[in-house]
């Protein structure tokens, strides 16, 4: 058997026998690049000792150490010896090598393996070069790696290595490369970081590297130079060591020359695997070679140049989207809930496009979300007739009795007594379609209603303004009876409960919110347990992420948020009440000298009442088009559940991987074909795999929509949305599980909000968002309740740091240090 062959023997398609790094270096020497040569210990010499030492029976059970132990310690067939030695003497007499791991699951699109097995360089002598291979054998499990191919769902009973062995190039100057712009996404560029000595240096991070942005044909667009804190060089006899460096001056180390010709090859390679590239060479006695090639991961959509109406529709999906929706996400709750809805409101009244085409999936992933272009409709002319009909026909203090909205919450209660574990799999299949019907009732109220709301909004503005009183709207609007009022209100009246026990006070001062809960579910605390059961019956149908999602868990599934909202108000009551302050407005206004006769200040308390029930309007018809998404969260579950019976995920959750019409293609949960398990399970191991790979890049690119503002002394900028100034604590609460770290008097720092974040504006003092805009959830609450707000910051969460005393001005939209 041959267990070794030559580096330009390989290519590509021979991963499974010389791993990734061997079959992407094979590939280039074929494309005529500069590669050293060398030769490849194949994975069939792996598998031999592997299995001569008994790995696989310890698979299961072995921690990694003793699995690399079994192997540290294999015996080396003789014939394998052989080869090695005839191999190595083929490239000269002792001449130095570099001994790379190069394993099945390396250097592949979507998993990188960037530094989880071992490397060694400047290895002399056959001896040498055989245990350094025994050595990159056994770096197959090390612990770093073995969790990374978990992340990256690889079976790990699948996975072989085979090892590279190639000259060493005793490097002037050796660093890396890639194709494109890793942090930008940018693929018109080159970035090249280079340091003296051996690239293991750059690569491993000890040295602080020369930077290079390079345009795609090599000339120079940007330069940083390194601090050359050390140099990695060869050791005499073998080996390598550090040498302390001391720069003699700011001058690069790369010509202009020299930088041409390595974004030469980056094109190459890129041209040559189609896609960007992530690669190390070396410079020695003038010569460039190419040590590796591998797909670059977690690279970013190339940024997009967005006219004003894309930027305003990135403004508004930043908020609805501040986690990657998964395929079944897409094809169910996202694809024909509250955006469907939301599309079909927009085109019913002329405007086109605003909802459609705005993901981009790569191989059922979402990758980037894709700014729709919105535009006027032809019958964008028949508008403002259909407003005004609209608003003739369907007042708005009307709503609440409509009989639509009283068969969509009985629709709701219907779906949500279904006993969805005993329901045969076919019926089970019509669970999430009947679920997203019933947004049908939800996008026809909205129709019908939302003309009549925004003229009465609209009549007050256009009033206030002309009054001389326009910063008084939103406190005038503020405080209409609405369930996200309500919901605040539970939440205080649930916090005066603890508050008035003794025993039940000092827990939640002692415990965290998940402690709290574990303890009222094992009957402590029963009247306070059945109140808080009450609340998330009524309110729990809530989302805690974004209303476009449903792998996110409902309210009612997330006691501990909830809890975690109480415990702040135990010791710290709410100090203002929106509507009290609502109605200080409305005094301050009908004392205007212009509205003194009773007639002027009936026409004005009925247009404020109007313009309050238009808010609340927009706020409830939120409330309740999410009442039938714990159902259909519930059936996807379930779904998952016989999924994971039948072997196609290890999780209920997993499920979520898949796309509806690969659910329901299943004709029979119990008698799936093991080769279509099979085929599923390869899907839902990809598309994990492909969002492990994108976890640390946003679907909305917010750099083209929030762009960073220069300020002298401010440390977050953005757009005013609400007047006045505040100071206090800093407090970065990223989602629903930092709820409860909010304190009385903070100012709140987060990504994006929805309504479910609304009880904690009554004990911020400010607010500073990501995302958003004026019009933005975040913004109306905020000036409802009088706090000072900045919108679309862009990077708030990352600038600000949690606990330092900030003042934020709403109305300059500066943050600046206290």
């Amino acid at each position: 058997m041959r267990w070794v062959v030559g580096l330009e023997e390989v290519g590509r398609d021979d991963l499974e026998v010389a791993g990734g790094k061997g079959a992407n270096l094979g590939e280039m020497i074929r494309a005529g690049m500069p590669v050293p040569g060398g030769f490849v210990v194949t994975t069939d010499a792996y598998a031999q000792s592997a299995d001569a030492v008994g790995l696989a029976s310890r698979l299961a059970d072995a921690p990694p150490s003793e699995l690399r132990g079994m192997l540290a310690s294999a015996p080396l067939p003789e014939e394998l010896r052989v080869q090695i030695a005839e191999a190595y003497r083929a490239l000269g007499d002792d001449v130095p090598v570099a001994v790379r791991s190069s394993a099945t699951a390396e250097d592949l699109p979507g998993a990188a393996f960037a530094g989880q097995q071992d490397t060694y360089l400047n290895i002399i002598g056959v001896d040498a070069v055989s245990d350094a291979v025994r050595d990159c054998w056994a770096s197959l499990w090390t612990d770093r790696a073995v969790s990374y191919r978990r992340e990256r769902r690889v079976d790990q009973r699948t996975v072989r290595i085979a090892v590279v062995v190639q000259q060493l190039v005793e490097a002037e100057v050796a660093g890396v490369m890639f194709s494109a712009d890793p942090v930008s996404g940018a693929r018109d560029r080159v970035i090249v970081d280079a340091a003296a000595g051996l690239g293991e240096a750059v690569v491993s991070g000890l040295v602080t590297p020369d930077h290079h942005v390079l345009d795609q044909h090599g000339e120079q667009l940007e330069f940083r130079a390194g601090r050359a804190e050390v140099a990695i060089r060869p050791a005499a006899g073998g080996g390598v060591h550090e040498e302390a460096e001391s720069r003699a001056s700011e001058n690069p180390l790369l010509s202009a020359h020299q930088l041409r010709a390595l974004a030469r090859h980056a094109r190459a390679a890129a041209e040559h695997f189609g896609r960007p590239q992530d690669m190390e060479w070396a410079i020695a006695d003038g010569r460039i070679f190419i040590l590796q090639a591998r797909p670059m991961t977690a690279l970013p959509p190339p940024p997009q140049k967005l006219n004003r109406r894309q930027r305003l529709q990135s403004t508004i999906f930043s908020e609805y989207l501040p986690v990657r929706p998964y395929p079944l996400d897409v094809t169910t709750w996202l694809g024909h809930g509250p955006a469907e809805m939301m599309r079909q409101i927009t085109e019913h009244y002329g405007l086109r496009g605003a909802f459609r085409d705005y993901l981009r999936e790569e191989d059922g992933v979402v990758v980037q979300f894709v700014p729709p272009n919105p535009h006027l409709g032809v019958a964008a002319v028949l508008t403002p007739f259909q407003v005004a009909s609209k608003a003739r026909r369907f007042p708005i203090d009307a709503w609440q009795q409509d009989p639509r909205l009283a068969l969509l919450l009985h629709r709701a209660d219907a779906l949500d007594r279904l006993d969805l574990p005993r329901m045969p799999w076919r019926e089970l299949l019509q669970v999430p379609p009947r679920a997203l019907a019933a947004m049908d009732i939800s996008r026809d109220l909205r129709i019908d209603y939302l003309p009549a709301a925004g003229l009465a909004i609209a009549r007050l503005a256009i009033a206030t303004t002309l009054l001389g009183r326009r910063r008084m709207l939103g406190d005038l609007t503020g405080g209409a009876p609405t369930r996200t009022a309500a919901a605040e209100r539970a939440l205080v009246t649930l916090a005066a409960s603890a508050r008035a026990d003794a025993e039940l006070r000092a827990l939640f001062a002692a415990r965290s919110p998940d402690e709290i809960v574990t303890g009222l579910q094992a009957g402590c605390f029963p009247e306070f347990s059945a109140q808080l059961d009450a609340y998330l019956r009524e309110f729990g149908r809530r989302e805690t992420v974004s209303p476009l999602l449903v792998s996110p868990p409902t309210l009612a599934e997330s006691p501990g948020v909830v809890v975690g909202m109480i415990a702040g108000f135990v010791d710290h009551p709410p100090a203002d009440d929106p509507s009290s302050r609502s109605a200080d407005a409305r005094t301050q206004l009908l004392a205007h000298p212009l509205l003194r006769t009773r007639w002027a200040r009936g026409v004005m308390t009925r247009r404020i009442r109007a313009a309050q029930g238009g808010m609340a309007l927009r706020e409830d018809t939120h409330f309740f088009f999410t009442a039938t998404l714990p159902a259909l969260r519930r059936a996807l579950l379930e779904v998952g559940e016989r999924l994971r019976d039948a072997g196609v995920v290890d999780e209920p959750f997993d499920v979520f991987h898949l796309r509806w019409d690969e659910v329901t293609a299943i004709r029979d949960v119990r008698q799936i074909p093991s080769a279509e398990v099979d085929a599923l399970r390869r899907l839902v191991a990809q598309r994990a795999a492909k969002r492990s790979e994108l976890a640390g890049i946003p679907v909305v690119d917010l750099r083209g929509v929030f762009t960073r503002q220069s300020s002298r002394d401010a440390l977050a900028v953005g757009t005013p949305a609400g007047g006045g100034s505040a100071t206090g604590p800093a407090r970065v609460v990223r989602d629903a599980n930092d709820f409860h770290r909010v304190r009385q008097g903070d100012v709140l720092v987060c990504p994006y909000t929805n309504p479910a974040w609304t009880p904690l504006f009554l004990k911020a003092v400010a607010v500073v968002v990501d995302t958003g805009s004026v019009a933005s959830h975040a913004a109306i609450v905020a000036r409802e309740y009088g706090l000072p707000a900045v919108m679309g910051t862009g990077d708030g969460t990352r600038t600000l740091i949690d606990g330092e005393r900030v003042m934020v001005d709403g109305t300059t939209g500066r943050v600046t240090r206290a």
